[in-house]
């Protein structure tokens, strides 16, 4: 009995009103900001700085855009990285007070692991032809997974060698905590940069619905919202959810209609090892030629129109928009779940009006998931150019053998004529 006391004191167990609170952000909004808006009530004066706000942003993210794939990609990894720093940082504040041995330094080791391993498999998947120049690059390719998870089991072993007693229950907390940002963060933000290698616009219209889902409903709730929606998230209403849904719906089949009309948008992005440049040039697929539709006999009626021309992609972009403003909010009330558990009001005061940079994410990172999963389940097909990469790998023999059977089956099938043979 005194056996099993000892350890449940040595577990340190507490309940949730014993965690320490989460110290408040400060106010990082700019001094010019509150003086021009110093006479407005609070609820005004937030929802101007976080209108100019997200103007700033939206412009931003459009000049990335114009700057190309690269930005776009190192855009994605350097939210990925704040996104992580501020979820670690809610943690080492909560329990900053044990002083838990090398825990930060362990996160961003196995940060650094993560990253290494994805976006290695990215260069081996893309990047083919440029590693099989570079003999170095070769090697660390050929071995990558083994290095990724020596690795990660070099950090594995600093943990238990880090373990403290006492404090056993905690650093397992924390080592737990570590790893489910890693899923939330690293994973979900290397998914984003494979759907943006099949295509600009597979980057676009997702990202752009979930934001255009988070104005509207917020400008709809604003001025309409009377019923609640969800107690996690008091202030967001029935009547800002479902104006963000068919305002959604409606600004991602208009926005699909303008980037299908340009190869930019719509041709995978793939490196040319020769410019050492990422190129987006192509013949347009399907989903991205005008084809006509009959129009149901009901909406016949309404609209006077028998048949439609539109891109099939627009067809797509309804179940895009449609995930992005029914399900897309759940990631931003689980973000408000977690917040509450914790009693803090933001992730962090990174851009003022709105909170971290966690905040305005929450939900691209459902939406990264769903995205691929579309792509991989609806979309992708058989890929000639990445399987050309693949054979170019091959050693001389394995690939004569590969043109042997390749020959062989297009002379079976008449597309090759049999005196070809030999």
């Amino acid at each position: 009995e005194v056996d099993l006391e000892e350890r449940l004191r040595e577990l340190d167990l507490r309940s949730d009103s014993d965690v320490p609170d989460v110290p408040p952000p400060t106010d990082s909004t700019p001094e010019i900001l509150k003086r021009a808006l110093s006479g407005l009530s609070a609820r005004w004066k937030n929802w101007w700085i976080r209108g100019i706000l997200t103007l700033a942003m939206i412009s931003v993210f459009f000049l990335i855009i114009y700057l190309g794939s690269f930005m776009l990609m190192l855009l994605v990894l350097s939210i990925q990285v704040k996104c992580y720093h501020e979820i670690i940082t809610i943690g080492y504040r909560v329990y900053h007070s044990y002083d838990l041995p090398w825990f930060r330094s362990l996160s961003w080791y196995f940060l650094l692991c993560v990253n290494y391993f994805f976006y290695g498999e990215t260069v081996a998947d893309y990047f083919a032809t440029f590693v099989q120049r570079r003999e170095q690059l070769q090697f660390l390719i050929r071995y990558h997974r083994f290095i990724s998870f020596a690795l990660y089991l070099t950090g594995f072993c600093m943990f238990v060698l880090s373990l403290v007693k006492k404090h056993y229950r905690l650093q397992f907390y924390m080592f737990a905590w570590t790893h489910v940002t890693l899923l939330i963060t690293v994973t979900q933000s290397h998914l984003v940069i494979q759907n943006l290698f099949e295509g600009m616009i597979w980057f676009l219209v997702p990202i752009s619905s979930v934001i255009c889902n988070d104005i509207t409903a917020y400008i709809f709730g604003f001025f309409f919202g009377r019923t609640p929606l969800i107690k996690l998230s008091p202030k967001k209403t029935w009547e800002g959810f479902i104006g963000g849904f068919f305002s959604t719906v409606v600004f991602g089949f208009i926005f699909s209609y303008f980037l299908a009309q340009h190869q930019y948008f719509v041709c995978p992005v793939e490196y040319n090892s020769e410019t050492n440049r990422f190129v987006t040039e192509c013949e347009p697929s399907e989903l991205f030629q005008m084809k006509k539709y009959s129009v149901p006999p009901l909406l016949q009626t309404v609209l006077g129109w028998e048949t439609v021309n539109m891109y099939p992609f627009q067809m797509h972009s309804i179940a895009l928009s449609t995930f992005a403003s029914l399900i897309g909010p759940f990631g931003g009330f689980f973000a408000s779940g977690f917040k509450r558990a914790f009693k803090i009001k933001d992730f962090a005061d990174t851009i003022p009006g709105h909170g971290g940079i966690m905040d305005r994410f929450d939900c691209q990172y459902l939406m990264a998931t769903f995205v691929h999963v579309y792509i991989t389940s609806f979309i992708r097909g058989p890929n000639p150019s990445k399987l050309l990469k693949q054979l170019l790998i091959l050693q001389p023999e394995q690939q004569l053998s590969v043109y042997k059977t390749l020959k062989s089956h297009l002379v079976e099938k008449g597309i090759l004529q049999p005196s070809l043979r030999g």
